[in-house]
Formats: C-alpha cells, structure tokens, sequence
C-alpha cells in the first residue's frame, strides 16, 4: 500500500491551561538549570581533584554525566514547547530522542549495576578492592555500560525507524515516547509493540532484581561479622537503593503495567527527567565528605584564580 509519509508529530503536552504550563516553565528551568550545575559541578569536581581518583568516584562522575545528558534530550524542547500551543517535532527529530533516551537509560542501568559491584567489593573484600577495581576494569565497566546502552537503543529503534506513518500525528505527552509512537503508525503493531516494550520493560525488572539481590547479599555477608557493620552497609546502600527506585519505578510502570494512565505516565515521567536527575547528586554526592571537601578546594581555587587574574 501507498502511505503518505508524516514528517512531523504534535505534541499535545502535559496541561491545557496557559496559567498552569507558565508555572510549569519556571518550575522546568530552575530545575534543568539545578540539574546542569549539580551534575557538572561533580564531574568538574571528581575529575580535577586527584583524592577523588578511585573507582567509586569515577563512576559516580559517569553517573552525573549520564543524568545531565538523559535531561538534556527532554527537558529544554519541552520548556521551549511550554510558550506555544502548537508543539511540534520533526520525524527526524522524534527518531533521535528516542535514540538518545535508550541509550542514556541503557547504559545508566549497566552502570548502576556497575556502582553496585563496587560497593560489593569494597564493603564484603576491602583488602581486595584496589586489586579487583583496577583503573582497567573501572575503564572495561564504563565501556560495557555504553556499548550495551546502544545495542539496546539500536534493536529497540531496528523495529520502529521503517515503519509507515500516515495520520494521526499526535502524541499525548511532551516528548517521544516510544509505546505512544508506535500506536501511530499505519499497519497492526499488536506483536511489535509487545516486543519493544517488553524489551525495555524486562530488562528494567531484570536490572532491579539483580541490584536487589546484590544488595542483600551484601547485608547478608556484612551481618555475620559485626552488627555495627551491618549498619554502615544499610546506610551507604540506602542511597543507592533510593536511586533505583526513582530510576526504575516509571520505566518499569510505563513499560510493564497493563492499564497505562495518561495523567500518570505524564506526572512519572516527569519524575524520570526532572526530579530524579537533580536528586542524584543530592543523594550520592553531597552528602559524601569526601565531594564536600573537594568541592570547597575546588570553589576556593577557583576564587584564587580570579584574584591573581
């Protein structure tokens, strides 16, 4: 059959009153603008400062570039949509969002995984965690979590890039959504649409089981050896169980629940893109001693610097 291509797709955004999405802009840009400056000021941090050279900061800075980036690809198109009532984006454009959501949200589920057995390492073999966490293996960790955050994102994009789009063009969200944009298409996607999203659904459940497995036996093998360790375990972990589940509870919601809510799938996703990236470096960072004090070396040198300038 002949069809005739759709080379844009119309956003039907988050609220329909003008009084609510202006409120919305502000709340958006002080939250992108928290997100950028936080997760830099990591990076910035973790990379110049030579204590902050060991494998757990190494990763932590990957985590906050992944965060700023994964924002980065949603959030100022949605703001600058906030100021017009006819929101659109390209085909192209719609093809290359979802392209660099999967491949952030991919490789940030490797490297949690990733943070995770570093923490196994340094809390259940301490005498051993320089030698298992080597720069190599810190270096072959960071390389897997891309490459895998882009397979995914290639097989996942495979199914979806050929197919015909002839009307309607609407997609009831503020972004490109990937289950949202293959309703959209012109032929049956019953079975493909159950793939993609299981795809993406599964291996969210499967990265969470693996996290929380990993985390209980943590605890498990701290607690045969002192109850005050076991307490140090919970809280360090705490943080990264907080993580996951900011992380992971929208993806596993808009991929795996069967009765899907607009209201809700809008309101999580939000949760993914605006409040979870700006609570990382809350949650990881800047309760951290070590990143308080390398912040403020890095603050204090920064003001020397433009004295002698």
């Amino acid at each position: 059959m002949n069809y005739s291509m759709v080379s844009e797709f119309v956003f039907l955004g988050i609220f329909r009153s003008w009084s609510m999405q202006h409120l919305l802009v502000a709340f958006s840009f002080i939250f992108y603008v928290a997100i950028v400056l936080g997760n830099l000021l990591i990076v910035l941090t973790v990379t110049s400062d030579p204590q902050l050279q060991c494998p757990m900061y190494f990763l932590l800075a990957n985590l906050s570039f992944i965060d700023m980036c994964l924002s980065t690809v949603v959030v100022p198109k949605m703001i600058s949509d906030l100021f017009y009532e006819h929101k659109t984006i390209s085909f192209q454009g719609c093809i290359t969002q979802i392209f660099f959501i999967h491949l952030m949200g991919g490789t940030e589920m490797v490297l949690l995984i990733s943070m995770a057995f570093d923490r196994y390492v340094a809390i259940c073999k301490p005498l051993h965690y320089l030698t298992i966490m080597k720069p190599r293996t810190c270096i072959f960790l960071q390389m897997s979590a891309w490459a895998i955050g882009l397979i995914h994102s290639l097989i996942q994009l495979a199914f979806v890039v050929n197919l015909p789009f002839c009307g309607p063009n609407e997609i009831d969200s503020f972004y490109c959504d990937l289950p949202r944009f293959i309703k959209l298409a012109c032929i049956d996607t019953d079975k493909l649409e159950f793939i993609v999203t299981g795809n993406s659904g599964f291996i969210s459940i499967g990265t969470v089981f693996l996290l929380f497995i990993s985390y209980i036996y943590i605890l498990a093998t701290v607690q045969k050896h002192s109850s005050i360790g076991l307490s140090k375990a919970f809280s360090t972990l705490s943080a990264h169980i907080s993580v996951v589940i900011l992380f992971f509870g929208p993806c596993i919601f808009v991929y795996v629940w069967p009765f899907p809510t607009m209201p809700v799938d809008k309101f999580l996703a939000i949760v993914d893109f605006i409040i979870t990236p700006i609570l990382n470096p809350s949650i990881y960072a800047f309760r951290n001693k070590d990143i308080k004090v390398a912040v403020k070396r890095l603050s204090s040198q920064l003001v020397n610097f433009k004295k002698i300038s």
